[in-house]
């Protein structure tokens, strides 16, 4: 049996990728902070598909976070064949108005531990010569984005990344692949804070179900990115190959703004 790791698995896009990969017949590691969640789903999808889904709560900005979920690992004797690298999280506002520790707390969470498992998990995958790896990108990772400038520029990165890690590895035959969703449906509004006008504004939000579904086709045919979700999303994206930068940078910044 081949064995996924996923990161923000209680809930969202991780859950789903949960699901999705159960039915495929992976055996599931399930990270993430909520204990009761992640047994649940852990439970749930064990008696569906007949597969192992192991649970390790674990705050992933903790100190030593890495080390003791891959040392867990390593006691039960788990090789990660598919690493899912979902947990991370936007904040809604002017940077000079936020906190700067969530600011921070961002970048560890959406850069630094996603780098940091990434690593840990190449290191086995390059062994066996075989192995996946996704990064949940978005599309905010195509232009700047103000009001969410910290969320944007890590996922800048993550999809920078992703792609050049995708030609890394290719020799290793490691797959790997940056996910750039759209709005989606799950609690990253909530979470980012954002205003009750811009949250609500009528635009139409992806399901999670259809993102999955179209990251992992992405992935079985070995693309380096992809961006999911219908023709608005690709607009989003490729606006940035015809508008100079700052007219971009001020449209994007009038379209979030709350001063309307």
């Amino acid at each position: 049996m081949t064995t996924a790791l996923i990161t923000g698995a209680s809930g969202g896009i991780g859950a789903v990728f949960a699901e999705q990969l159960a039915a495929r017949g992976y055996d599931l590691v399930l990270v993430a902070r909520s204990q009761d969640k992640l047994q649940a789903i852990a439970d749930q999808l064990a008696a569906a598909h007949g597969i192992q889904a192991t649970v390790i709560v674990q705050d992933l900005l903790a100190n030593g976070a890495a080390d003791h979920l891959f040392n867990q690992l390593e006691q039960q004797g788990i090789e990660v064949d598919l690493l899912v690298n979902n947990a991370g999280f936007g904040a809604y506002g002017e940077v000079a108005d936020g906190d700067r520790q969530t600011y921070l707390d961002m970048i560890q969470l959406n850069v630094s531990v996603l780098v940091d498992l990434t690593h840990r998990a190449l290191q086995g995958m390059k062994q066996r010569r075989s192995g996946s790896i996704l990064n949940i990108s978005s599309i905010a990772a195509f232009q700047p984005m103000p009001y969410l400038a910290v969320y944007a520029a890590s996922k800048s990165f993550v999809l920078s990344f992703s792609e050049a890690l995708w030609y890394e590895c290719q020799p290793y035959g490691i797959k790997v692949l940056g996910v750039c969703p759209g709005p989606t449906e799950t609690q990253f509004f909530e979470t980012a804070d954002f205003p009750d006008t811009l949250a609500a504004s009528g635009q139409s939000l992806d399901s999670p179900e259809a993102v999955v579904k179209e990251a992992l086709r992405a992935l079985d045919q070995g693309h380096s990115n992809v961006v999911t979700g219908g023709f608005s999303n690709q607009l989003v994206v490729n606006s940035s190959r015809f508008l100079p930068r700052e007219v971009l940078t001020k449209f994007v910044g009038k379209m979030f703004s709350n001063e309307k």
